[in-house]
């Protein structure tokens, strides 16, 4: 009797240490679901090392299990409807994937809103998140937002230099944003998730794509196209807005030190630094591209006025069709560019 209680009172001690030392890191599980593979930047530089910025914050009391390429199941667009469903915990998701549902956020979209700079404009998202762009975010808690570099063009064998270059051609782009800059140049857009772009370059079901230098290296995109089309100090045609966004419910059932942890390691500091990530990611993609023998065009200032003018427009598009959903989108126009300039210059 008195060996059982002996033996009892040590397992009750055993385990009261390992509860206090972290060693209970499989306490609070969260599954992170997203579009791409093990070897994109997106997951080996930004995901994973968030997910263990926050697994130490929290001593092993959280342990994020990140499920990449859509390996629990759905398509790309499927993403923040599983995290509003609760049938995953956090998602990494291309916002334009689901037309219409955050239109706040396609202010960065906007052609030469976002220019070249994805760390001001993360920052600038940052400052209008609270006030400008929360009320799009329903069912889940918007851990961060970020931008990529900006779309580029990217074409399989066709050097482009003016508007025209692009007349009645056929080109990829994941949101209507993205469509609506593209039907502006004279081409037609076809919407297609990232992971489906190679195949569709390699049979010329498209002609190029919008999409930035980053991804080259993931799909070995430099085999399937010959130019890579960017404006004078890296200036782009746009861009496309991601978050990575938790169950509400989920999010809620947290104890307050492990949402402290969420928050102090997901904040403007993190924002800023998943800018300079994306930045990063550029110079690999387009090396890997040069290497092969692609031709890096860079569109001298003057070039690039001609597209500037041609897409203009696409802004005053934008603010007339969300005004109908009783979004002041002049308003959100002129405070992105503006904090996009301030944190673009410091």
């Amino acid at each position: 009797m008195r060996m059982t209680k002996w033996i009892a009172g040590i397992a009750a001690g055993l385990t009261g240490l390992a509860l206090s030392t972290g060693a209970g890191a499989q306490q609070i599980t969260l599954k992170l679901h997203h579009l791409l593979g093990l070897k994109a930047p997106a997951h080996t530089q930004m995901l994973e090392p968030w997910a263990q910025r926050i697994e130490k914050a929290t001593n092993g009391k959280v342990k994020i299990d990140i499920y990449p390429a859509m390996s629990l199941g759905g398509k790309p667009p499927q993403l923040i409807s599983q995290a509003r469903d609760g049938v995953v915990d956090i998602v990494w998701t291309v916002n334009g994937y689901t037309p219409g549902l955050f239109p706040r956020t396609e202010v960065f979209e906007l052609p030469f809103i976002h220019t070249n700079d994805p760390v001001a404009t993360n920052k600038a998202m940052y400052d209008m998140f609270e006030q400008d762009l929360a009320a799009d975010f329903k069912g889940v808690k918007v851990l961060f937002l970020h931008v990529h570099a900006g779309q580029a063009i990217q074409m399989v064998d066709k050097e482009v230099r003016k508007p025209d270059d692009l007349k009645d051609l056929k080109l990829r782009i994941p949101t209507r944003t993205g469509a609506w800059i593209i039907e502006a140049l004279g081409a037609a857009p076809v919407a297609m998730q990232v992971p489906d772009l190679p195949q569709a370059l390699s049979k010329k079901v498209v002609d190029g794509a919008l999409i930035p230098f980053e991804i080259i290296p993931a799909f070995k995109l430099q085999d399937m196209t010959d130019y890579q089309i960017e404006g004078a100090d890296k200036s782009r045609f746009g861009t496309t807005t991601f978050q990575v966004s938790m169950n509400l419910k989920r999010w809620n059932s947290l104890p307050a030190d492990v949402k402290k942890a969420f928050l102090d390691n997901s904040g403007p500091d993190w924002w800023a630094e998943v800018g300079r990530i994306w930045a990063g990611t550029e110079d690999v993609g387009i090396g890997i591209a040069t290497k092969a023998g692609n031709k890096h065009v860079k569109l001298d200032p003057d070039e690039m006025l001609a597209f500037r003018a041609k897409l203009e427009p696409v802004v005053q598009r934008w603010i007339d069709e969300v005004k109908a959903k009783g979004i002041d989108g002049e308003k959100l126009v002129t405070k992105a560019r503006a904090l996009i300039t301030k944190y673009s210059t410091q």
